[in-house]
Formats: C-alpha cells, structure tokens, sequence
C-alpha cells in the first residue's frame, strides 16, 4: 500500500505523522511511504534520513494522493481539497467540535479514522493519551508564566517561599491530562486540587498522589468555590468523540480574581469552559472578565521531537495493521481500531460524533455489511 505523510498546515505546527524509524518499519512491510520534502523539519528530521529509511520524497499533493494517509492533526480548509473518496486518513481529528471538516469529510466520501477515538478493551485511548500527557505537563508549565504581573497576572508565584502561600492550581478531570498536570503543578510547589466526578478514578489517583493533593468529587457548587479561589485552573474533561460538557460557566470565571489564569486543554472538543476559545501559539491567550484564558487548540506542538516521536510510537502498530489488510480487514478484527472511524462513504459512523452535531449515525456494522455485499 503507498502511505502518504503530508506536511502540518495548521498555525505553528511542527509535528509529523511518522519518524524516520517509522517509515523504515513500514517500508520493511512492503509499503510504499512518500513524506513530503520538508515535512519532518520541524521535529528535527531532516529529508535525508527518511531517504535513507527507504521512503520517498515528493510533493503535498503527491504525499495526499497515497492510498493511506497520516497526519497529526486534523485537515486544515485549504487542504479539503485533497479529501476523496478512495482516500484513508488517520489522524487526530476531534469532529465533535468541527462541524465544516465533518461536512467536508462526508460530501468527498472519505474515510476517517481517529487516533482519538481508538479505544481499547480497558476503556483506555492509547493514541490518545501520549498526547494527553504531553497537553497536561504543558498546561501548567505554559499557564504559570501567565499569572506573572509582567504577562498580565495577578503576580503569584507558583510556589511557596516561607511565609507566604502558594498559588492554589485547580484541575478538573482526573485523566491522563489532569494527572499529567497535577504532576508538574505539585512540582512547582503549588497547593493542587484536582475534581473529578469518579469516584474509582479519584481512589486510583489517591495510590499515586496520597498526601499531596486534595482530591475532590466534582459537583457544580465545590467545583464553583474552587475556582473562585484558584490562581490557575485547568480544563481536562473529556467525552471520547464527543464535545466537552461546559463544566465551568461564565458566571464561575467571573467569580475569578483578576489576572487569574484559565487554560482550557478540552478545547479541541469544543472547550469545558464557556468563556473559551480556540487559539493558536501565534495568539495564545485573551482576556475575559479579567481572566486570562489560554487556550491553544494543538499544545503537544510546542514541543515536536517528544511529540512526533510519541505519536509514532502509538500509532505505528495500528498503521501495519491498516496498510497490511485494509481498512474493513482490520477493524472487523479489532474493535479497538474500529472505534477509530468516525465518517465512512459519506456517514457519520461515530454516535458521539453525531450526536455533538445533530447528524444521523451510520453504525460500524452496517456499514462492513455494505462493503462485503459490495451494495
């Protein structure tokens, strides 16, 4: 199968959809694999060595035209013309929140699977969650300079020094970007409260934050008096392939302190906040009833080599399994894979997908049915 690898158009995006070490694995299965020239430079690899990994170099429309496409994140408008209907694509896609790369993707017929909705037999989001912990580590660590007086903060150290508190950091969601997060923010000495509505998931945190943190059952009165006193809250609540629930409400930021800081990492569903919206690293934050809200919609971009090689790493063994025996082989075989596609032949093949855009949904099953009666 030829397997194409686009560049990244999105704003400030310097991710790849495959090492070099991953294109040799999938040359060394027989496949054919052309990178556009240039499209790994923003991860530190350079033509060269996908050349010596036995890939080809070509154009953007050449990388687009293989069968198999990979990319990292969703296909930005100027790139819709590329969708058709003999086209694969695997990437991050996050319908729920993009309703034109949804119609885009159903008028040409294309087939999309998402890493994001890739869901093992544990529950778990194994492309999903290399990101998440990398989103998680950089919302604390990019939200913090914010609340320095110079960036427009309140002027609140993170940490603590005698005799003074620390900044206090709210999370909500206990997956692997509030973990993630809670991790770098008791790192810098701050006072963390995490809230989650999970009551088996805040017990699993206890065994590995005990003692530090203060875990807390989310409800909409607990949840509105931690914010009103955070510093910095951050949003990571996800639905997989739905849009994010609007945990936090308006009225809740304007509860806030002025130069407090709200980094909403839920944003590529959508957001859980309803004061946010999507920015980019060209234009990171803006204010809101004095709340500064950061809410870049592609955060594991800022640091490409970690990231590209991560996301390598997870999906590589669902990309040998693709281009080896197609698409309906292998996800009539592993359901995991298959609740990856989220829009087939011209259908919405993802409940939470249409459901978050009001579409009518195709199931999975009807859809292989079709394909095997050749109807």
């Amino acid at each position: 199968m030829q397997i194409g690898v686009p560049s990244e158009t999105k704003v400030q995006e310097y991710r790849v959809a495959a090492t070099p070490d991953g294109a040799r694995e999938l040359v060394a299965h027989g496949h054919d694999v052309v990178v556009e020239r240039g499209a790994g430079e923003g991860s530190s690899f350079s033509d060269d060595e996908y050349e010596h990994a036995g890939a080809t170099l070509g154009s953007t429309a050449k990388a687009w035209s293989a069968e198999l496409v990979l990319k990292v994140k969703e296909p930005q408008p100027t790139e819709y013309g590329y969708l058709r209907d003999d086209l694969v694509l695997f990437t991050y896609l996050h319908l729920a929140a993009d309703r034109q790369l949804t119609e885009a993707l159903i008028a040409a017929g294309t087939t999309a699977i998402a890493y994001e909705t890739v869901c093992d037999s544990g529950g778990r989001l194994p492309l999903l969650a290399p990101m998440s912990e990398v989103a998680g580590q950089l919302a604390v660590l990019s939200s913090i300079a914010y609340l320095q007086k110079p960036n427009g903060g309140r002027g609140v150290l993170p940490g603590a020094v005698p005799g003074i508190p620390p900044a206090r950091v709210v999370i909500v969601g206990g997956g692997a970007v509030g973990y993630n997060a809670a991790i770098i923010a008791l790192g810098v000495g701050a006072h963390v409260q995490l809230l989650d509505t999970s009551m088996q998931r805040l017990r699993s945190l206890e065994t590995t934050l005990s003692g530090s943190i203060e875990l807390l059952v989310s409800s909409s009165s607990r949840l509105a008096d931690c914010v009103a006193h955070a510093d910095l809250v951050v949003g990571a609540v996800l639905v997989p392939g739905a849009a994010a629930p609007k945990v936090i409400t308006e009225a809740m930021i304007r509860s806030m302190r002025p130069g407090s800081v709200m980094c909403d990492v839920s944003i590529d569903q959508g957001g859980c906040c309803e004061t946010s919206r999507a920015t980019t690293y060209a234009d990171p934050v803006y204010e809101y009833a004095g709340v500064i809200h950061y809410c870049v919609a592609n955060l594991p971009g800022a640091v490409p080599v970690s990231s590209t090689l991560a996301v390598t790493n997870a999906t590589l063994p669902y990309v040998v399994e693709l281009a080896g025996r197609g698409w309906r082989d292998a996800m009539s075989d592993d359901p995991s894979l298959a609740g990856g596609l989220n829009v087939c032949a011209g259908q919405v093949t993802h409940p939470a997908v249409a459901a978050a855009l009001g579409l009518d949904h195709t199931p999975l099953e009807d859809v292989l049915a079709t394909a095997a009666t050749g109807s």
